[in-house]
């Protein structure tokens, strides 16, 4: 199914241009004319990426923007008469991915639309990493084991999440107790060894899993991650 752009804006005769354009190009577009409209649709239709006019009655642009980054990730790009640098650094600090000025032009409208979501399919293709039989999603936080007949989760904690995927960037690669500490328990002021509970943890969730000796332990150095035949 073509991509679905939620087209956030005011004007009903600007939002009839830029759906033209959209859908002229083989995008999917929705309207919402307000703010609160704009983050009910969000919610309802789950659109690949938004619009976002940040003079919007009811629930301004600004206030909408926040909401959908509280949400989630779903790319933004506002369009707005406001060509002051401070609306610009605040719409891009909330979290827009890309700022155009009105009056624009619809081609480069779609073009931008375009590149957005190639490079957000780009990230989240490159956001899947795979090391023997284990699949660790670093956007959903799951890692799955095991071959594909039958797959299973794995339930870590946030620190053993993070240790796991910042070894499997490097297989096998011995990596420090200091670079594990600063890498995946950057909060706190842990100490070198606290990194061995975490480890010793999730090397005994993988074993029951069936992955055995996939994590190792380094002498004098670390651990790493080892090809499991």
């Amino acid at each position: 199914m073509n991509p679905l752009v939620l087209v956030a804006e005011s004007s009903s005769e600007i939002a009839h241009v830029l759906c033209a354009h959209l859908e002229r190009e083989g995008l999917r577009a929705i309207v919402a004319v307000d703010g609160q409209l704009a983050i009910d649709l969000y919610y309802s239709s789950h659109p690949d990426i938004v619009l976002l006019d940040l003079k919007m009655p009811r629930v301004s642009g600004f206030s909408v923007l926040t909401a959908l980054r509280e949400a989630g990730d779903t790319p933004v790009i506002v369009v707005s008469h406001q060509d002051d640098v401070p609306s610009k650094i605040q719409a891009l600090h909330i979290g827009a991915d890309d700022y155009v000025v009105k009056p624009f032009n619809g081609l480069e409208i779609v073009g931008r639309v375009k590149a957005v979501l190639r490079r957000v399919r780009n990230v989240i293709h490159a956001s899947v990493l795979r090391v023997n039989d284990v699949e660790i999603d670093l956007v959903s936080h799951m890692v799955i084991v095991g071959r594909r007949e039958q797959p299973s989760r794995l339930d870590l904690t946030l620190t053993e999440f993070r240790i796991l995927a910042y070894m499997a960037h490097f297989p096998t690669k011995a990596f420090t107790r200091t670079e594990l500490v600063n890498a995946c328990i950057p909060e706190g002021d842990a100490l070198e060894r606290a990194i061995d509970g975490h480890a010793s943890k999730l090397r005994q969730k993988l074993k029951i899993a069936g992955i055995d000796g996939f994590l190792e332990s380094v002498r004098g150095v670390g651990y790493r991650l080892v090809q499991v035949q």
